[in-house]
């Protein structure tokens, strides 16, 4: 019966002038071209749903090894045995489920089909290293290859017009912009201006009346360093900068949820972070301090204390709350916010599939 069926496909394929390619794929003789006949078909109707990104059913076809590992459902490309292979009765609409794939737009013609099997019963080979569409790999790569992953290295300057108004290297990189874009930089600020704008921007306060009445009298030519050293040194500047860290790292005085209860000592990390940046503590001591710093030989109060960065995720104490759950949700949301501020990198994708845009896999979220 099957070799009947199969005699009436070729007789169809040969009276209605199908692709030459397909006639001679079906001829018992010919060897199917994985390259020219059976990828054209994979990156045509398969690729949408199951190419590099999270594809569905766990079936990706982008490339060899994946595509002969199957999915969820198993194996789908069983070499030498198109009849039992499960790509075969999906995209047949022979599975017991009638699903039929693809599911939305043109489904492969009888004669493709009829191509697949062939290739199947042939061996299915598909060359080693031959990825179709865009590779997992290469998609990786490309990902890795964003700029935020290249090393920092000192770029060369540019060339300006208006080199008198340059005072420093980075003043060539503003410029050289504005002047691709035919624009002029504005006039300099007036001192009051640049006061108010250099003391928000250090402290989260304005000036006073007498700060600003002191900086307007100064005409020495340090006038501009001595404001930024005195801020700097201010006490205000480790509470400014701590604002901006502590939302970072989720800081807060109570647990959140229903009862939110307080954290009556919760205030000790925040004091000790406000201390490190008015003490300018060196960044890596900084990060080390906060992610172990009660593994350090002989590590002191301060030490420990910073580790309260590790305990700033939510904390569920109300009753009935089952505790390992709530145990995995803060080890995994204190992993989101290393990766968020060490590496500038949204690990949160990771926990249900491979980063769509950071190169970092489902499996790489779960060993971090």
């Amino acid at each position: 019966m099957r070799a009947t069926g199969c005699l009436l496909v070729l007789l169809l394929m040969l009276s209605s002038g199908a692709v030459c390619d397909e006639v001679e794929a079906l001829r018992s003789d010919a060897v199917v071209d994985f390259a020219k006949q059976v990828a054209p078909l994979f990156e045509q109707h398969c690729l949408e749903c199951h190419g590099n990104e999270d594809p569905e059913s766990g079936f990706q076809l982008s490339g060899r090894e994946a595509a002969f590992a199957g999915g969820y459902s198993g194996q789908a490309i069983l070499p030498g045995n198109s009849a039992e292979s499960l790509l075969v009765k999906m995209v047949s609409g022979t599975q017991e489920d009638d699903l039929v794939m693809p599911p939305e737009g043109d489904r492969l013609t009888t004669e493709q089909v009829a191509l697949l099997r062939h290739w199947i019963d042939q061996g299915a080979d598909w060359p080693a290293g031959m990825p179709i569409g865009e590779s997992a790999s290469s998609s990786r790569a490309k990902r890795a290859d964003h700029w935020a992953y290249r090393r920092i290295v000192r770029p060369a300057l540019p060339e300006v017009s208006q080199e008198t108004w340059v005072r420093q290297p980075l003043d060539r990189f503003v410029l050289r912009r504005l002047e691709s874009e035919s624009f002029s930089p504005a006039k300099e600020a007036g001192k009051a201006t640049w006061l108010r704008r250099v003391t928000l921007d250090l402290i989260g306060l304005p000036p006073t009346v007498e700060e600003l009445h002191d900086f307007l009298a100064d005409d020495s030519a340090d006038a501009y360093e001595r404001v930024v050293d005195r801020l700097l040194a201010s006490p205000h500047y480790g509470e400014r900068w701590a604002r901006l860290w502590l939302d970072l790292c989720h800081y807060a005085d109570s647990d959140g949820y229903l009862t939110d209860q307080i954290r009556p000592v919760a205030w000790r990390y925040r004091e000790w972070l406000i201390e490190a940046l008015n003490r300018d503590m060196p960044f890596d001591q900084f990060t080390i301090e906060q992610l172990a710093g009660d593994l350090l030989p002989r590590s002191t109060v301060e030490q420990k204390i910073a580790t309260g960065f590790l305990r700033q995720t939510l904390s569920n104490r109300e009753g009935g709350a089952d505790l390992e759950e709530f145990r995995v949700v803060q080890v995994l949301d204190r992993t989101i916010q290393m990766g968020t501020i060490w590496l500038g990198l949204t690990i949160g994708c990771a926990q249900c599939h491979d980063h769509k845009y950071g190169a970092m896999t489902e499996k790489e979220c779960y060993g971090f």
